[in-house]
């Protein structure tokens, strides 16, 4: 949930619109997803590092060794929880309490209000927009469902009149219509030949997204394993042959190897192809209803707000404010 939000764009020109535009959608709900997207990931990693064979987490199992200096598995556990245990939890009780808080003030939320969100999410991220990465398609959807949650329950109670819903689909419809977005993997490498070695290990079985983080050369890409995001056909801050590539891909497929703007060899894979859509006013009326209704709140509210009413307590102490 963004800290503040936007006045609602008076019209004007179409450049003068579309960064509110784009910051719009890139804080609903998206900035939510920013902060705690990757705990969900993270709370998968502390379980797997949970070892299986009846070791007990507090052993003094050796998990690394520097210069003869052991880190053990305890070690390793504290340091994780430390770090990265409190928002983990902390992301677990706010879900928890916005379903508590749906079922209250029987809220629902469709299928089709997510993908509506998911869609204009992915039509307005940016090439390294990480609040799309490093989450599956259902991981993403449950962040988003608990955000809108959130949001009926803040605007139950506002009336937004029928004309100021028009009036914005109008001045926005540019905004309704999605393009196609390519779900895409990558990795660059400093010659044709090193291209052709990357394609010879995946023909022979090798996982892209592990090749992408040994051997790209794209650091920002390599530490998720080559993903760099959807990729749409107005992208300005991509190389060309990045979304050439990609385009004549289908779900699943790896590309040739072919050359980069800097002289370099890129290979890309697409995970998944999102078709483009069009959104009529009906489609997206209650989503437009809802933003307007967020602008009129006089301060940005948390999930936090919600635990004592649902008497949330959790590891440490006093329940968040």
């Amino acid at each position: 949930m963004s800290s503040t939000r936007n006045r609602r764009p008076q019209p004007s020109s179409t450049s003068n619109q579309t960064p509110l535009l784009q910051r719009r959608l890139k804080t609903k709900p998206a900035l939510i997803i920013f902060t705690i997207l990757l705990l969900g990931n993270l709370l998968w990693f502390i379980a797997w590092l949970i070892p299986n064979n009846g070791q007990e987490i507090g052993s003094d199992e050796q998990v690394a060794a520097v210069d003869g200096d052991v880190i053990t598995r305890q070690e390793w556990m504290i340091a994780m929880e430390e770090r990265y245990g409190k928002e983990t939890l902390q992301n677990l009780v706010n879900e928890s309490v916005m379903e508590k808080a749906a079922d209250k003030y029987k809220i629902k939320v469709s299928e089709k209000e997510i993908d509506l969100e998911l869609a204009l999410m992915r039509s307005a991220q940016d090439k390294f927009d990480t609040a799309l990465q490093n989450l599956s398609a259902e991981q993403l959807k449950q962040k988003i469902r608990s955000g809108l949650i959130l949001d009926k329950v803040l605007t139950k109670d506002v009336v937004i009149k029928e004309d100021s819903v028009k009036k914005y689909y109008e001045e926005n419809k540019a905004l309704y219509n999605t393009e196609t977005s390519y779900r895409t993997n990558f990795i660059e490498v400093d010659s044709k030949k090193a291209a052709e070695e990357a394609l010879s290990e995946l023909k022979n079985g090798s996982d892209f997204s592990v090749l992408a983080r040994e051997i790209s050369i794209d650091s920002a890409s390599a530490s998720l394993g080559g993903d760099i995001g959807f990729l749409t056909e107005k992208q300005g801050n991509i190389d060309p042959a990045i979304l050439k590539a990609a385009k004549a891909l289908s779900a699943n497929e790896v590309s040739k190897a072919f050359k980069l703007d800097n002289g370099h060899y890129g290979i890309v894979q697409v995970q998944e192809v999102i078709e483009g859509q069009s959104f009529t006013y009906d489609d997206v009326k209650e989503h437009i209803e809802r933003e307007l209704a967020l602008e009129q709140l006089q301060q940005s509210i948390t999930p936090e707000a919600f635990w004592s009413e649902f008497k949330a307590t959790w590891y440490y102490g006093e329940a968040k404010k």
